[in-house]
């Protein structure tokens, strides 16, 4: 693959400047795009040299480290969405995060992947960070819809409605996909040189891996939610 510079690295920015100007004569914020890109920046670049340690270390005690702390963080970020910001709400969403995740991550690794070794790096940190994101977005549209429609509705008919949307980005990728999109991974490997239809089998392996944590996480935190909420009552 051809090195981009980082002067045509900047040229990706344009549209951004675009966006922005629209997103603060709308919203009245001029801070949000500005400070998640620099963020984004800062973040990436430190994780590009950490990842060139973690790919040369083969210590399963660093990557239990990392996924524990992907399990923390991803949980952090969804609970800054909601209105409950309680510890009881936060280890309900964290519950949800680590046990959808690991599970999907151990399926995927020991009997898709057949990986010789349980932990190699360069397979499980970047599943790892996949899976957890994508439960982390599906979580927070769960979370944040439900807490809003249990303000004027039974317990199941907010759970129903905040599961559907929670699902549609998930089951609009699973329709989109090879049709109106080449998925990330998919599109790295072809530019890296693997024949596509190898390339295919990854893809369907991570499209399912990401439906699948999606689902699990919020059936996880919706169980969890329904038995606090017949102890309060």
């Amino acid at each position: 693959m051809s090195t981009i510079s980082f002067f045509n690295l900047s040229l990706s920015f344009l549209p951004l400047l675009f966006i922005w100007y629209f997103y603060y004569k709308w919203t009245k914020d001029k801070s949000d795009i500005i400070i998640a890109s620099i963020r984004m920046i800062i973040q990436l670049i430190a994780i590009g040299y950490l990842l060139v340690f973690i790919f040369k270390s083969n210590d399963i005690t660093v990557g239990i480290f990392i996924v524990f702390f992907m399990i923390v963080v991803s949980s952090w970020i969804t609970l800054r969405n909601t209105l409950d910001k309680s510890f009881k709400h936060y280890f309900q969403i964290l519950s949800a995060v680590a046990l959808a995740g690991l599970i999907n991550l151990f399926l995927i690794v020991v009997f898709v992947l057949e990986l010789e070794k349980l932990y190699e790096p360069r397979y499980v940190i970047p599943l790892a960070g996949m899976v957890f994101a994508n439960t982390m977005n599906a979580l927070s549209l769960a979370v944040e819809r439900f807490e809003k429609e249990i303000e004027r509705s039974s317990f199941e008919e907010a759970r129903q409605i905040a599961f559907k949307a929670c699902m549609i980005p998930q089951i609009n990728s699973l329709l989109a996909v090879g049709l109106v999109a080449l998925p990330g991974m998919m599109t790295g490997q072809i530019l890296s040189g693997i024949d596509p239809l190898i390339a295919v089998r990854y893809q369907i392996m991570i499209m399912a891996m990401t439906l699948s944590s999606a689902g699990l996480s919020a059936i996880v935190y919706f169980l969890l939610k329904g038995k606090l909420l017949k102890r309060e009552f």
